[in-house]
């Protein structure tokens, strides 16, 4: 049968108090007795001491031995001895409690030293028991030893002892186990309270079943309490972040400095869907403090490693841009042969030719340009398809001629440029649907030098107000009113924000809007 935690810790405790009882009953016991014999020495001493030198009994001695134990058995009584013993110098008791004992010799072992004029106490065992003697010599006024007074007290059984501390013994063992058993169910149940009601076994396999759970997921959990120690690091953290070894109650900036989950115990609040550049891995976090009774005792941060998914995210981007671009191309294509046809038709040959020399020449141009100062393909291939974009939709989509790219910042990847770009060029377009303007234009400038790359995308389409203005970068706001939208530019602005970035907008309506960014290298 399977006992509480709370009548285990009772009997334990309560053991514990009867136990220490016990052991201070026999240190109590044997100070008693201790004291008791130390005593009973006294007493034998004074009485040896005040038959030895009483004059009738030195004056006895050395003539006449009879009727001393007449004189002596009234001063054992009086006394309480067990027995007073007179002997002269020949060890013959000349007094005894027993009148058989008198005029016998005695052959103790332990009587020397008392003829030689030493006085002193030993322990011997009687036929009463235990007794506690006092040797004392007897000397005359001449100062010659005459004979020995021996005094005898019995030492108190040990029963004798229980018995005549019962009362005491009783009052204390009771006050204290009271006392104690009513203490140790009152720290059990406080225990168990703060322990919700639970046994130990059943928080040993609810802690099993937490770890296994978090181990089971496929996100990467970190835990850490207010102290900034670390209580969760579970499998899919580890490897992620490749770190092989057991990490539990260290601190999270000796293992990984740049978690951002310290933060959150001062922030006091979550933080979700944020991405994080975290030992050179893309993660998107979710950190959320951990409160107890309105208290923040620690932050947990739930992340998954965007890396792989950016890159497949890119792929399938990639392809439906080339299909996108495809169709685009064939159209644009479809036209530019339905004109070069027409004019051979119309029998204007050269006008054909010079018709097919001059968009080859556009062409060549554009791409020779990407491929110089552009010196990465994914922005290339983006700026290339998003021109050939804009000609079908009847937008004229033109890209500084002096513009740079060699390098990207800090923290960021082509990844991210090529979600900045497409969501700002994207924007652009958007803000012609539900505008009547014969000249639509759309600029794009990057420069780049040693300390700065910044990034100008310019349109004259319908532009916004100031109101919209300041929310157009809050996740799900949008001045279209479409379904998934007002997602592209939060997105860009967490980019910014993990650059270190600067953005900056300036809109008018009817006017149009510019968008500056602008990284410090």
């Amino acid at each position: 049968m399977r006992l509480s935690m709370q009548t285990k810790m009772t009997g334990l405790i309560f053991f514990i108090v009867a136990f220490s009882l016990f052991l201070a009953s026999i240190v109590v016991i044997n100070n008693f007795v201790q004291s008791k014999e130390n005593d009973l020495e006294q007493r034998a001493l004074i009485t040896s001491r005040t038959v030895a030198e009483m004059p009738e009994i030195r004056e006895k001695i050395e003539k006449d031995s009879k009727n001393i134990n007449q004189i002596v058995e009234p001063i054992r009584i009086i006394h309480g001895a067990y027995y007073v013993v007179v002997m002269n110098m020949n060890h013959e008791r000349l007094s005894h409690p027993l009148q058989s004992m008198i005029g016998k010799i005695s052959k103790g072992d332990d009587e020397g030293q008392a003829f030689a004029e030493h006085t002193y106490t030993d322990k011997a065992k009687g036929e009463g028991g235990m007794v506690i003697r006092s040797f004392v010599p007897v000397v005359n006024d001449q100062h010659e030893q005459v004979g020995v007074v021996v005094s005898g007290y019995l030492l108190p059984k040990f029963t004798e002892v229980i018995l005549s501390l019962k009362k005491e013994i009783f009052l204390i063992s009771g006050l204290a186990l009271f006392f104690g058993g009513w203490g140790a169910w009152a720290l059990a149940s406080r225990i168990k309270k703060e322990m919700f009601e639970l046994e130990p076994h059943e928080i040993a396999r609810l802690f099993v079943e937490r770890t296994e759970t978090f181990n089971a997921m496929h996100e990467g959990v970190i835990a850490i309490d207010k102290e900034e120690n670390i209580t969760i690091f579970n499998h899919k953290a580890k490897i992620m972040m490749d770190v092989p070894d057991e990490v539990i109650g260290k601190k999270i900036y000796d293992v990984i400095p740049d978690t951002r989950l310290p933060e959150i115990l001062q922030l006091n609040q979550p933080v979700y869907n944020r991405e994080l550049q975290v030992r050179n891995l893309n993660i998107l976090s979710n950190r959320v403090p951990i409160k107890v009774n309105n208290h923040t005792v620690g932050a947990v941060a739930i992340f998954q490693d965007r890396t792989e998914v950016k890159k497949l995210a890119e792929e399938l981007t990639g392809v439906k841009s080339f299909v996108s671009a495809l169709r685009v191309q064939n159209h644009e294509y479809m036209n530019k042969l339905h004109t070069i046809a027409g004019l051979i038709q119309l029998g204007n040959k050269d006008k054909a030719l010079q018709y097919v020399f001059q968009v080859s020449e556009q062409q060549e141009e554009l791409t020779q340009f990407l491929h110089k100062h552009i010196k990465d393909e994914s922005i290339s291939g983006l700026l290339l398809s998003k021109v050939s974009r804009a000609k079908e939709l009847g937008i004229e989509l033109a890209i500084d001629r002096h513009s740079e790219l060699h390098s990207f910042p800090p923290y960021l990847d082509h990844h991210d440029f090529v979600i900045i770009i497409g969501n700002l060029i994207e924007n652009a377009f958007d803000s012609y649907q539900h505008m009547e303007r014969r000249e639509r234009k759309i600029y794009i400038s990057m420069e780049q030098n040693d300390g700065i790359l910044s990034i100008l995308v310019e349109d004259n389409g319908c532009g916004m107000n100031e109101d919209q203005v300041e929310r157009i970068f809050d996740e799900g706001f949008s001045t279209k009113a479409k379904e998934n939208r007002g997602i592209g530019l939060h997105l860009v602005k967490q980019i910014v924000e993990k650059g270190n970035g600067q953005i900056e907008v300036e809109s008018e309506l009817d006017v149009g809007t510019t968008f500056i960014i602008t990284f410090f290298l």
